[in-house]
């Protein structure tokens, strides 16, 4: 039986991340992948769908500049665009099995890759079943990594061509003239945001709650359903999807308002977008006894599972299911397991980014969070309007927001960015917050000019009582506000 010191289950992106962590530590490794090295990081995920959404924003860009000039707007086509995202699904996945393939070449008795299905037999013995047969090897410590996929509802026909999860976007042949999206997070907005960018489809979006994307704040959330709805997305507001069916190759759906009533619709193609289950069928997990959730997902404590030798990364766990947070979970597994981390995971200063109309950037708590917590914070808001690069770029659309906390020190909790450039504006303050600092280093520092980054540092002289602009002249454009024992305080 062939034996190792490291078994990666999965080659998505927080499994490779483990694989390629453990090559330095000299050790024996084995890494399976039942499909696609890079999984959803790579298809009909993280990469496919931004690719999407920057062809989509560009377009929407030039469009605009072509009607403000007086010009013919530009027609595009879906096939062109389909492969746009092809050649960078193929140019990123082509760039990984290359890697790889190095890393076999250059480390062939310490490296192994395999093709095919993994099973626990037990804490420490894995059956992997590839075409040519199942083989048993042993692992000192296995990393499970198999991801996630959509959820889908047992009362709507799935087919993957006309009601779809996001998992089908790639089968669709042209634009659809109409397409309904259920659910208002995240991924069901950015779809939102890129089909009707382009022009050519009638959007419709499901959304249970009162606004669009409820776990971040409404000021937020309004500045991208107003951009929605001025590209035409009709927004179905507190409304509970009664039925979903295909009737002659076309979706009809019926959706009940708060009161009671029901309304039919009609579109060409249904998108469903109700969240995402982990992977855990057929991995033993159960079987030997591994610690999960009701839910499905794998129990961990900073990355370990309920087995010591066992560890779990990426979207198997509950905990945050991005792409750059699964390959930090996957690193510092492998970390625990051969050498010795500073620290746990803080999930505190995680960055993420929401690719809408216009770009949403955010790190640490939002003021809902914060008032859910009972924290007293500041929060002061700086709008791009009063940013010169802004100004220049013709695009002053968005706004910056800071959190802090409400006493000397001026911590930061949190910051949201919302417009041009915002996901290249929050590391600063997302390194504020990984090393427990206030904001006066920051206020202070001399930032380029014309950058967007500069309403970075008046919103910070905001809190501060010290910016050029002062909240209380200009309250279109800046605001400063602080919450204390549960309300707002002049």
């Amino acid at each position: 039986m062939e034996k190792y010191d490291l078994c990666v289950i999965g080659g998505g992106p927080s499994g490779y991340a483990a694989a390629m962590r453990a090559v330095d530590f000299g050790k024996t490794v084995l890494l399976v992948e039942r499909d696609r090295l890079g999984g959803a990081g790579i298809y009909d995920g993280a990469l496919s769908s931004k690719t999407f959404w920057e062809i989509s924003k560009e377009f929407a860009s030039f469009s605009k500049k072509m009607r403000h000039y007086g010009l013919s707007e530009p027609n595009v086509n879906f096939h062109n665009v389909l492969q746009e995202v092809n050649d960078a699904v193929f140019e990123r996945s082509d760039q990984l099995n290359q890697h790889l393939q190095k890393v076999i070449q250059q480390r062939p008795e310490h490296f192994r890759y395999l093709k095919g299905s993994a099973s626990l037999l037990s804490s420490s013995e894995i059956e992997v079943k590839t075409e040519s047969g199942s083989q048993k090897l042993f692992a000192e410590n296995i990393i499970i990594a198999t991801g996630s996929r959509p959820r889908k509802l047992d009362s709507i026909p799935f087919d993957e061509k006309v009601i779809m999860t996001s998992d089908g976007i790639s089968s669709l042949k042209e634009f659809p003239e109409s397409l309904v999206i259920l659910g208002a997070g995240v991924i069901g907005c950015e779809f939102a945001t890129i089909f009707s960018n382009f022009g050519k489809t009638n959007v419709h979006l499901i959304s249970k709650d009162e606004r669009i994307l409820p776990f971040e704040d409404a000021d937020m959330a309004f500045t991208i359903e107003k951009n929605l709805e001025a590209n035409g997305v009709l927004i179905h507001r507190l409304s509970k999807l009664d039925k979903m069916e295909i009737i002659d190759g076309q979706v009809k759906y019926v959706i009940e308002h708060p009161d009671g009533d029901k309304e039919i619709f009609h579109a060409e193609k249904a998108l469903v977008s109700v969240g995402r289950i982990p992977n855990i069928e057929n991995t033993g997990l159960r079987e030997i006894g591994v610690e999960l959730s009701e839910a499905g997902h794998i129990v961990d404590n900073d990355t370990q599972t309920s087995f010591s030798n066992i560890y779990a990364v990426g979207d198997i766990t509950a905990d945050i299911a991005l792409v750059n947070v699964g390959e930090l979970e996957g690193r510092h597994a492998v970390e625990k397991i051969f050498g010795e981390p500073r620290r746990p995971i803080i999930y505190e200063n995680i960055s993420t980014i929401m690719f809408l109309n216009p770009e949403v950037a955010g790190v640490g708590m939002n003021e809902q969070q914060a008032q859910k917590s009972g924290i007293n914070y500041r929060v002061a808001s700086f709008d791009f309007r009063c940013i010169p690069r802004a100004v220049a770029m013709r695009n002053t659309e968005g706004f910056f927001k800071i959190l802090v906390t409400d006493d000397d020190d001026m911590k930061v909790l949190g910051m949201r960015a919302v417009g041009e450039h915002a996901s290249s504006a929050i590391q600063a303050v997302a390194l504020l917050i990984a090393t427990n600092k206030g904001i006066e280093e920051l206020a202070e520092l001399i930032h380029p000019h014309p950058s967007i980054i500069e309403g970075i540092q008046e919103c910070i002289r905001v809190l501060l009582g010290k910016s050029i602009y002062k909240p209380n002249i200009f309250q279109d454009y800046l605001e400063y506000r602080c919450y204390r024992n549960g309300e707002f305080i002049e």
